[in-house]
């Protein structure tokens, strides 16, 4: 054979082997990308989505994870008990005033605050990193130190309010001035926290929304002769009304369903107490001596009903205000 013909072969050949090189690559890329993705879905459902249905399987039934015995079916037995317990009302009713109360201070401060830390001033930056310290730490934590900042004997907190002798001194977490009942007061006590570490979060989001408002917008109400006043309620609170709604639903769903940690920390949340919220109630009766699997598992699929129909109408207004901006 020639050698024009030898090279003619060998150039057909080229891209069969190149194409079978290809071919061989392509599957071998994808054998690499089934090897990672496969495990982590399998992972992912061991640890989220098997126990998501079954926890809903046992709130229809009558179970405890403490008894060696198997689930039995009592469909919405364990729904209709909780809605007719006076004390479980009381508990949402508890776990309202400290939604309500912690999202609206949280809110207000945390808008002003963002309407400071927007102005430029010597040491800003210093002071924006402290306020934002709060948001970064264990609520665990959070709690054990504000314990010891109210007690009467030696905490700072009577200290700072004025309040010399500890006799007459409110004892917070314990609902008591003076000596005296005082309803509310150890729910007040918990919602101050709440707000002192979860403000800087609203902050955060609120600022971030003023940060990206045009200034033409304000210079052109200067040249109008528009007032402050109105220059916030017709250029700045429109503008940062989207995000305003995302940091009231995010601070609302986490004030609603994760306020365990703070309550525990600070007060024990004990059966009748003032700060029993719906988290503390849960955690009792799944354990703690309970152990009522079924009964607690229909409580947590309720709070995730009331959780879904709250994000629902602020995902609802928030497309309002998208779609009329």
């Amino acid at each position: 054979m020639s050698t024009e013909a030898k090279s003619h072969v060998s150039e057909t050949a080229r891209p069969a082997v190149g194409g079978l090189r290809s071919s061989r690559r392509a599957l071998s890329d994808r054998a690499i990308i089934n090897i990672f993705i496969w495990p982590t879905l399998a992972l992912l459902i061991a640890i989220n989505v098997f126990p998501l249905f079954y926890s809903l399987y046992l709130s229809f039934t009558d179970y405890s994870a403490i008894a060696n015995q198997a689930p039995v079916w009592i469909a919405f037995d364990n729904f209709a008990r909780i809605l007719a317990s006076e004390q479980m009302w009381s508990v949402f009713a508890t776990t309202g005033q400290y939604v309500l109360f912690s999202v609206v201070l949280q809110l207000l401060l945390g808008f002003g605050l963002a309407l400071l830390a927007r102005e430029k001033f010597f040491g800003s930056g210093i002071v924006t990193t402290l306020i934002l310290a709060p948001m970064m730490l264990s609520p665990v934590v959070v709690g054990l130190f504000w314990k010891l900042m109210y007690n009467p004997t030696f905490g700072y907190f009577n200290y700072l309010l004025g309040f010399d002798n500890p006799a007459l001194a409110p004892d917070w977490l314990a609902s008591r001035i003076a000596g005296q009942p005082t309803p509310g007061l150890a729910l007040l006590a918990v919602i101050i926290v709440d707000v002192w570490m979860w403000t800087p979060f609203v902050m955060l989001l609120i600022l971030s929304g003023l940060k990206a408002i045009p200034d033409y917008l304000y210079e052109a109400a200067a040249i109008d002769r528009a007032s402050s006043w109105f220059q916030f309620w017709r250029i700045t609170l429109p503008q940062v009304a989207p995000l305003v709604l995302i940091a009231v639903l995010f601070r609302t769903i986490e004030a609603f369903n994760k306020s365990f940690d703070l309550v525990m920390g600070m007060t024990g949340g004990g059966p009748g107490d003032q700060t029993e919220v719906v988290a503390v109630n849960l955690y009792r009766q799944a354990f703690l001596g309970q152990w009522q699997t079924g009964r607690a598992s229909a409580l947590a699929y309720m709070v995730l009903i009331i959780i879904i129909a709250i994000s629902n109408i602020y995902i609802r207004n928030l497309n309002k205000m998208r779609n009329q901006s």
